[in-house]
């Protein structure tokens, strides 16, 4: 080789490493740049071109009676889409290893199998329009029908979840319990009055998805946490809920009323064990149910009480000193006080009814009753009927609830001060008279109104714990006093032949009062209403019973039986010891 061959050689030589060296150099310096100087833009594009996201829900939590029973809960619901573009026959591999082909035909019919639907219906929905990449093939299955679908492996389907609410026991406590809308949103009831114990909240999961929009296994990462409601805890009995809303249904079919109440209370803790209403609402299908029926009677439906409100009247004169169990009055048929307002009783009597004040709770005269309650000024029967919470809700503050319709003493006219001493011109719920009776039974203290018992955390601890606090509303001597009086109504009322239980001694007061027509006036429709305690010589529960507008009885005897079976109920499922003393001899007259 000549020299000047030798140097050719070697100049392209080093032409060719310096063209080597060059191209690794532009290698190195954009690998430095896509892996260091543009690491993270570039990780962020890729980030947001293959990942995805989706919510994990906290579901709302479940509402339950006293001892547990589930009375609403929250379960996750199934959608079944499909891709039709992409719907076409595939391989299926069994548990042997033997691979199978199904077409689409096939898989529509194992889909009708399981959803109810026929083969054709299924195959309508997958060929309608061949060239979407969307379409519902069933919506809102639960999950073994979404298990059974997933296992058949068929790739074109897809699936999505999401929280619905459902009430096992339907219409049992339904007017309590409340409902919630289409949206998740508490609409009325417990689900309303303790959303904030029952809500959860959603978290955020996000994943690597491929080129085919599946998610690359093992890159879930969680975002954000989802947290689950709490337990709303209901001092309830569902089972003495279901009895006391039968046998209210039942008594106002039977008598043609309107409507009608049950309260159960418990005398020594204010806690409510039934509030049952009819109509009531069954949750589970709301729009089945007339707006106007949807919501708590009981809590949200004020109504003059009449006589059942005497009670209150009685343990006001007896506190106050202004009279015993035996003074005596003449309650002749109609009264005229000195202001010049005018009652008279319900049932016509010539000569005026010479009647311990005893005898006038237990004959329940009007006159009677007036007589004594004007014993009082109107300010002090006011500031009585405040101390029992006539005038103000309870505390359970349930949606709408009503605290009853009272106008201040200052502003009540002479009949107004008058009907008053036998509850009528003023309005009370059915909760307001249990409450009453509660306070009567309890010596005169009367407990909060107790429908929740609190929230109960993940943890087991329990939250929004109810005040107890009791407060001496009358004298217990006053209070033992006016349960005795009640009494004489059991042992010797009209009514007694309907409100006596075998082994316990009993007491209560019936009521009849005139309903308005709706422009000022009293009507002719009546609520009956019937409250009282057992035992009589030891309280342990109220039992409160309204019924509006009976057809065929328009007296308290249409409430009657309703109160004894309800009453007779309590004391059994309780194991309540019977009475081992006999009720006291009160004269009535004389």
């Amino acid at each position: 080789m000549t020299a000047v061959a030798s140097r050719s050689t070697k100049r392209r030589a080093a032409v060719a490493v310096f063209a080597v060296v060059a191209i690794v150099a532009v290698f190195v310096v954009r690998l430095i740049t896509i892996q260091i100087v543009q690491a993270d833009e570039l990780n962020a594009a890729s980030f947001d071109k293959f990942s995805a996201q989706t919510s994990t829900y906290g579901l709302r939590g479940d509402i339950v009676d006293n001892d547990g029973t589930v009375l609403a809960t929250s379960v996750l619901r199934y959608d079944v889409t499909a891709s039709p573009l992409s719907v076409a026959a595939f391989d299926r591999t069994a548990a042997d290893g033997t691979v199978s082909t199904v077409t689409p035909d096939q898989a529509a019919a194992e889909i009708g199998a399981i959803t109810g639907q026929t083969a054709d219906q299924v195959l309508g929905i997958l060929t309608a329009d061949p060239t979407s990449n969307f379409a519902y093939v069933i919506r809102n299955i639960d999950v073994d029908a979404f298990r059974s679908i997933r296992d058949l492996q068929i790739p074109w389907l897809y699936y999505s979840s999401e929280p619905q609410r459902t009430y096992p026991n339907g219409a049992v406590a339904g007017s309590v319990v409340g409902f919630v809308g289409s949206d998740g949103s508490a609409q009325a009831g417990v689900e309303q009055l303790e959303n904030e114990c029952l809500a959860g909240s959603d978290g955020l999961e996000t994943y690597q998805r491929g080129a085919d929009g599946v998610a690359i296994p093992g890159t879930t990462e969680t975002a954000v946490q989802a947290v689950q409601g709490g337990t709303a805890v209901l001092t309830l009995d569902s089972d003495l809920q279901w009895f006391a809303q039968q046998t209210l249904a039942a008594r106002v079919q039977e008598v043609g009323g309107a409507w009608g109440t049950v309260v159960v209370q418990e005398v020594k803790t204010g806690k409510l064990l039934a509030v049952a209403d009819y109509p009531s609402v069954d949750p589970n299908n709301v729009d089945a149910t007339p707006a106007e029926d949807r919501g708590s009677i009981a809590f949200q439906a004020p109504f003059e009480p009449g006589s059942t409100f005497k009670a209150l009247t009685a343990a006001s004169v007896l506190d106050a000193g202004l009279a015993n169990v035996g003074t005596q009055v003449e309650a002749p048929y109609i009264f005229t006080d000195p202001n010049g307002a005018s009652t008279r009783d319900s049932e016509f009597h010539t000569d005026p009814l010479r009647l311990t004040f005893a005898g006038v709770i237990q004959e329940s005269s009007n006159t009677g009753t007036a007589m004594l309650g004007e014993l009082l000024s109107s300010e002090q029967r006011y500031d009585y009927m405040e101390k029992f919470h006539m005038t103000t809700p309870s505390e359970v503050g349930f949606p709408a609830e009503s605290g009853g319709i009272l106008a201040p003493w200052d502003q009540w006219d002479d009949q107004t001060n008058l009907t008053t001493t036998f509850g009528q011109g003023v309005s009370t719920t059915a909760i307001q008279i249990a409450s009453l009776y509660q306070t009567l039974g309890n010596g005169g203290v009367r407990l909060p109104v107790q429908l929740v018992e609190g929230c109960r955390q993940a943890d087991g601890t329990m939250t929004d714990v109810p005040d107890t606090t009791g407060q001496q509303v009358v004298s217990a001597q006053a209070a033992n006093d006016t349960v005795n009086m009640l009494e004489t109504v059991v042992t010797g009322g009209y009514a007694k032949a309907d409100l006596q239980i075998p082994g316990y001694r009993v007491a209560a007061k019936t009521g009849t009062a005139q309903m308005s027509d709706g422009s000022g006036a009293y009507g002719d429709s009546y609520i009956t209403s019937l409250a009282g305690l057992a035992p009589a010589d030891d309280p342990q529960y109220v039992v409160s019973v309204t019924i509006a507008k009976p057809v065929t009885i328009e007296s308290a005897l249409a409430a009657a039986p309703v109160f004894q079976k309800v009453m007779s109920q309590v004391l059994k499922e309780n194991r309540v010891l019977p009475s081992t003393e006999p009720a006291p001899d009160l004269p009535t007259t004389y």
